[in-house]
């Protein structure tokens, strides 16, 4: 069995199955497979898969035509660059998150010390210690999603404090200059409406927020006034449709409230800054 036979069949099996970019996924899935990055097959179409390898191919294609998400399965995801590990402990990160990362450097390059609450894989925390000087925590009530995180960091060399807790209940008060969060924002009403792929795989903890789908931001924003410095930032990752009803929240403590979209034009990021 040559690359090319085998990416023509496990093309024909995903699309089959009504599995999305059905081509790409077999190249991503046989790639992973052979332990080769996905350009080699273009070059290589008659390479000669071993026995192990076809076994490989063919358990990863049962796995997708499951509803395993690919990054589940490979264990990869790319965020602003850089190859972060996942696994089904963590969201797997949304380009749409970038947006925060460009937003905090915008506004908050000089920030000397650093909180990212929800932190999961570390995609936050990671790169915002890369990309700036600042010292940097992180936070997350699942344990198995902060190992994920201290993996991530100590691969790509960044040094990140990570803390078990729920939300920032064990930060001292005025004690950070940047918060960020991609917090859960799926209203529970909308859970049967998800990708099988999202509700069936992604961790729910990370996902669901309660009936409006807006709690989190409640608690985040209260805590941010404790737990920010004068003048410091939080920024946060939006719901669909949530900007207005999250932007009420920001009382008279705060100032500078701004909304960016993304490239589609939709809410994306909510940025506020403590009087």
């Amino acid at each position: 069995m040559t690359a090319g036979t085998a990416l023509v069949q496990g093309t024909k099996l995903l699309d089959e199955a009504g599995v999305g970019a059905a081509r790409l996924t077999a190249e991503v899935l046989l790639a992973h497979a052979l332990g080769r990055e996905r350009v080699y097959l273009f070059a290589h179409s008659e390479h000669e898969l071993s026995a192990l390898a076809w076994l490989h191919y063919g358990r990863y294609l049962h796995e997708r035509m499951k509803g395993k998400p690919t990054q589940y399965i490979t264990g990869r995801q790319e965020f602003y660059g850089r190859d972060f590990r996942v696994t089904p402990d963590v969201l797997i990160p949304r380009p749409e998150t970038e947006h925060v990362v460009e937003t905090a450097l915008r506004l908050a390059s000089g920030a000397a010390r650093v909180l990212d609450v929800g932190c999961g894989s570390g995609i936050l925390a990671v790169t915002l210690k890369l990309e700036t000087a600042a010292q940097v925590w992180g936070s997350d009530i699942s344990p198995a999603a902060l190992r994920v995180a201290a993996k991530n960091a100590e691969r790509l060399g960044a040094t990140a404090w990570l803390i078990a807790c729920d939300l920032m209940s064990a930060f001292a008060g005025q004690s950070m200059d940047l918060i960020v969060s991609n917090p859960p924002y799926v209203p529970l009403g909308d859970k049967a409406g998800l990708q099988r792929e999202v509700r069936d795989w992604e961790p729910h903890v990370a996902l669901f927020a309660g009936p409006t789908g807006v709690e989190i931001y409640g608690r985040l924003v209260r805590d941010a006034e404790r737990v920010l410095r004068p003048g410091g930032w939080l920024i946060m990752e939006l719901g669909f449709q949530t900007s207005e009803r999250v932007r009420a929240m920001f009382g008279d403590a705060w100032r500078d409230v701004e909304i960016m979209p993304d490239l589609a034009g939709i809410p994306r990021v909510i940025a506020a800054r403590l009087s």
